[in-house]
């Protein structure tokens, strides 16, 4: 039996990312940069097969990305319009927007204790809002994918400690998890992962010109 030492190994790698805990990160690290949508997946799947397999063809499996949003909020209305009518028409990119919850308490006077749900002037509720769900969404996705063999690699863009035991399952399955990290944000999940990707080195190759 003959082998054709030609042929290209290609490795699968998918893309997962926590977009307002990349945002985030972003504004932090490079206020006002803006991100190529279209070809940040490409290039952090490229940068992920330098840590897993350097002698690898990339074969790019698109880029999930999950947010929230409030639906009272008209800023929020602009950002799921974005979301879903251009980000989700990117080649390879598949978008799921989650509304967000009302909180169910409203914040404490910090004299007496006593919690304020609505406002004493105007009655208008005064209970933020927060995200349900998100990370549960990237979580059953991951574990999904792997589970019918989509893909080899994950890269993870999020520095949330709740996705280590994703990763520990993952792992178990032989699939590598490649963290997208902002240095000393989300530790304990890059130790965790097969290896990372430090963001602000790579950012210029997708940003938005």
């Amino acid at each position: 039996m003959s082998t054709d030492l030609n042929t290209e190994h290609r490795v699968r790698v998918k893309v997962f990312v926590d977009f307002w805990n990349f945002q985030l990160l972003m504004n932090n690290v490079a206020p006002g940069f803006k991100v190529d949508w279209q070809s940040m997946g490409l290039v952090l799947a490229q940068e992920s097969l330098r840590i897993v397999d350097a002698a690898a063809s990339v074969a790019y499996q698109g880029m999930n990305v999950y947010g929230s949003y409030d639906a009272a909020s008209k800023k929020d209305e602009g950002l799921l319009k974005w979301a879903l009518n251009t980000l989700n028409r990117f080649a390879g990119v598949q978008v799921t927007m989650l509304p967000r919850q009302r909180k169910k308490r409203g914040p404490v006077c910090p004299s007496c204790h006593e919690e304020i749900s609505s406002c004493p002037k105007c009655q208008s509720d005064i209970r933020g809002t927060e995200e349900k769900g998100v990370d549960t969404r990237i979580a059953t996705d991951m574990i999904k994918l792997a589970w019918v063999d989509n893909y080899d690699v994950a890269v993870l863009l999020s520095s949330d400690r709740d996705f280590v035991p994703v990763v520990e399952f993952l792992s178990t399955r032989g699939i590598k998890t490649i963290h997208g990290a902002f240095q000393h944000q989300g530790s304990l999940l890059s130790q965790t992962c097969w290896g990372n990707i430090q963001v602000p080195q790579v950012m210029e190759r997708f940003r938005r010109t």
